[in-house]
């Protein structure tokens, strides 16, 4: 894809770059060529004409909900929201299920037909254009960076209205309901069908349904992006597994927070990774997490600790986290 711009300038002038937020993963980005002329260098002539200016994005790295959420779809909603869908999107890498996935929110954002410029060869003038999206950083927004000044509790409201999602507050809930994020590969509970009966046990109604629940319990992962579903007063839970603290943290913990959601941690202590049983107690993987990473690198860390964990939780102590929940919940029940 080429874009023209034109220039007061005398120089012509030529760069390329790769529309999307997160530089981590620019390498598979199809670039964009930018091409600023003057008046001796004139651009091919317009075969149609926009009166909306244009947003050039890619649908990047998907299959991943919080990738999904984090570097597309937040970045597109601060940079397009004030727009109030008189924008088209020119979408790079376009990929038709991403475009399904998400199309009740792209088209809520963009009034136009979505266009993708590996499959069309013509020549569309716009009036401006933006090539590629702010991004604030991990699943966050900032408000005095925003046209609007638009946060977390904003886009919330907007992916409420968008799905049309009914229940706004926990009070609207008859009973107390938990939703455990069930994963099939790793970080998975080990001992899942004892924690569930545990949480019946504490008075919580195991379900499936997002937006009809209380408190969202998941081991740090992809799944727990879901929590923008919530209603207010809900209570995310997240497990820690061994050497993921920081991004619990700064993930999903802050993400939780920003969004005024009730958020608790349960951090693992070592017995409860299935890591002991693989690498034994005295492995520096057990005594010394970080060392991986020092000696090893960000790959063999990452094998290592999001790619062969499990956990097993201790359900006499992390009862006490599902029974602090559960008074949560009351009593934001209780006092709305």
């Amino acid at each position: 894809m080429t874009l023209y711009i034109p220039s007061d300038d005398d120089w012509h002038n030529e760069t390329t770059m790769r529309p999307y937020p997160w530089h981590g993963y620019e390498a598979g980005i199809t670039p964009v060529r930018m091409i600023q002329y003057n008046n001796t260098t004139a651009p091919p002539p317009c075969e149609f004409h926009h009166d909306v200016p244009a947003v050039v994005f890619s649908s990047g790295y998907i299959g991943n909900s919080y990738h999904e959420m984090s570097e597309i779809i937040i970045p597109l909603f601060l940079t397009t929201k004030h727009f109030q869908s008189r924008v088209v999107f020119i979408i790079e890498d376009y990929q038709p299920s991403f475009i399904a996935k998400y199309s009740t929110i792209l088209t809520r954002l963009s009034a136009h037909e979505l266009m993708n410029p590996a499959a069309n060869a013509t020549v569309h003038c716009f009036p401006a254009s933006i090539v590629g999206l702010k991004y604030h950083g991990i699943l966050a927004l900032n408000p005095r960076d925003i046209p609007g000044g638009y946060g977390m509790p904003e886009f919330r409201h907007f992916m409420f209205e968008t799905f049309g999602l009914r229940i706004e507050h926990v009070s609207q809930i008859a009973r107390p309901r938990l939703l455990l994020l069930s994963r099939k590969r790793t970080r998975r509970f080990l001992n899942e069908d004892e924690i569930i009966n545990m949480i019946k046990d504490v008075g919580f109604q195991v379900i499936v349904l997002i937006n009809s629940c209380n408190v969202l319990l998941g081991v740090h992962g992809a799944g727990l992006t879901n929590g923008v579903f919530l209603p207010r007063g809900a209570v995310i839970i997240q497990v820690e597994p061994l050497n993921l603290e920081y991004f619990s943290k700064v993930i999903f913990e802050d993400n939780a927070r920003a969004m005024g959601m009730q958020y608790l941690r349960y951090k693992i202590e070592d017995y409860e990774s299935s890591l002991l049983k693989v690498f034994g107690r005295n492995s520096s993987v057990i005594t010394d997490t970080s060392s991986v990473y020092r000696h090893h690198g960000i790959l063999a860390s990452r094998d290592v600790f999001y790619d062969q964990q499990n956990v097993k939780l201790n359900l006499a102590r992390f009862r006490e986290t599902v029974v602090k929940a559960l008074s949560i919940v009351t009593d934001s029940t209780t006092q709305t």
